[in-house]
């Protein structure tokens, strides 16, 4: 290594190091002036070389000073946690090794490893123990995925045909709590989006099952063809876990495909207490899961898992590619070319592998029930405080308002810089919404956001 790598090398993880210390003291989210940072980038017009430190340190200065600080320990959005040490330290090695996830030949070590870890969360979930899988860029083309396994299995044709070929129009049922990456996969896979059913909830805003089966009745009246239910495990807005087992009952008496998405929520099968609720998952034909939400590894870890081992070769197996290895079609051994929608991918599972060897289950598992128990807690404070909490959960979101309009006060908290939540939709009306989505956060970070909204508040 020259000695110039050696000085970038030791520059970035001085930065790195030095970010992880002082987070706590930035904003957590910035206050930017586009024009300036515009002004800024046009510096950069490519025609001369800049020296490579002055060009990381303007890129680290940036990243501190302008984007929403999601390893904030008082950060409470969505799921985009803090990245754990050696999810770093697998992405930096992916960085360097840079291997090609096209076929056994080329990458056996990665592969293995990805393959490993979907077995390990297969079992998890109760799945067989053949079930099959792949990494994801994450839930969008895990649900996507599910979309077009489903259709594959329902549709013997439609690989070759394509939706011309089938006798009527495929429809699929999701809750109004349903992951719009649902909607996004219908419109991507041809269905379009009024191919999705939207069935109402209860007041846990969890799916009405009798609503499900009266619609799909319905459809089957009308000429439309049901073939997917989609359950949620851990909704993003509130984290409403659908009636899962009564899902899977129906998915088995209509002949239909279940899939779960417990994106976020699905890490919570490492806690004993929390299992129950995830009854019937077991019973799922695919799941998804993102390992860079809960399971707090760096951008993007996504995984969909199966229980009908030769489907993803069903759903994306092409014909023969003179280019590449003679020994990949046809083999036994996993070649995600031919087992998922990408070609040229990335190790993903690395930083998840790392993360779990060193942290372990239970240290994953002590993790996440505290975070379980911070939730608890910030439903406590804010009722204390004054707050309205609304609906219940297990999982750690907290769904609230107040007197103020729910947009007003997330932006006065937002512009505090000394916390940052969401607004989401309840019943019908915009209410505050904050996640414990940092395995850093604690009682202390907990106050300061019940503080804050207590001052915007009063303004």
């Amino acid at each position: 290594m020259s000695k110039e790598s050696k000085s970038l090398w030791a520059l970035i993880e001085r930065e790195i190091e030095a970010y992880f210390n002082e987070v706590d003291t930035l904003p957590v989210f910035p206050k930017v002036d586009s024009n300036r940072l515009f002004k800024d980038l046009e510096s950069f017009h490519f025609q001369e070389k800049r020296d490579p430190e002055e060009a990381i340190q303007f890129v680290v200065r940036h990243l501190r000073e302008s984007h929403l600080q999601t390893a904030h320990p008082a950060y409470f959005g969505v799921f985009n946690p803090a990245a754990d040490p050696m999810g770093i330290a697998g992405e930096w090695l992916v960085a360097a090794f840079n291997p090609q996830l096209a076929s056994w030949t080329s990458s056996p070590f990665a592969i293995a490893v990805e393959q490993h870890l979907l077995g390990y969360w297969s079992r998890k979930f109760g799945l067989p123990e053949n079930s099959c899988g792949t990494f994801t860029s994450g839930g969008t083309e895990a649900n996507h995925t599910a979309l077009l396994t489903a259709l594959t299995r329902h549709f013997p044709s439609f690989g070759k045909k394509g939706l011309h070929g089938l006798a009527g129009i495929p429809v699929l049922y999701g809750s109004k709590e349903t992951h719009h990456s649902i909607l996004k996969s219908a419109r991507l896979c041809g269905l379009g989006t009024e191919a999705v059913r939207e069935i109402s909830t209860d007041s846990n805003q969890k799916m009405k099952v009798a609503e499900l089966e009266k619609r799909i009745r319905q459809d089957r009246k009308e000429g439309f063809i049901p073939f997917l239910i989609v359950g949620t495990a851990g909704s993003t807005s509130q984290g409403a876990i659908d009636p899962l087992d009564s899902l899977a009952d129906v998915a088995e008496r209509e002949n239909l495909w279940l899939h779960v998405d417990a994106a976020w929520g699905g890490a919570a099968v490492l806690v004993p207490e929390l299992l129950p609720h995830f009854k019937g998952i077991e019973r799922a034909d695919s799941i998804t899961l993102d390992a860079h939400k809960w399971l707090n590894v760096p951008m993007t870890a996504g995984m969909f898992m199966c229980r009908h081992p030769s489907i993803l070769r069903e759903t994306f197996s092409v014909d023969f590619s003179p280019y590449m290895p003679a020994d990949s079609h046809g083999s036994s051994l996993p070649q995600p070319f031919q087992e998922s929608m990408g070609w040229s991918r990335r190790f993903r599972g690395l930083k998840l592998f790392l993360a779990f060897a060193v942290t372990g289950e239970e240290g994953y598992c002590k993790t996440l029930r505290n975070q379980v128990k911070m939730g608890v807690r910030l439903r406590e404070m804010l009722s204390e405080a004054g707050w309205k909490v609304l609906g219940t959960t297990p999982l750690p979101v907290v769904c609230f308002e107040g007197e103020l309009p729910s947009e007003e006060i997330a932006k006065r908290v937002a512009d505090s810089g000394r916390s940052w939540i969401t607004t989401t939709h309840f019943e019908g009306r915009t209410v505050l919404r904050a996640g414990i989505a940092n395995y850093r956060t604690t009682e202390k970070d907990l106050k300061t956001l019940v503080d804050t909204l207590s001052a915007v508040s009063r303004i």
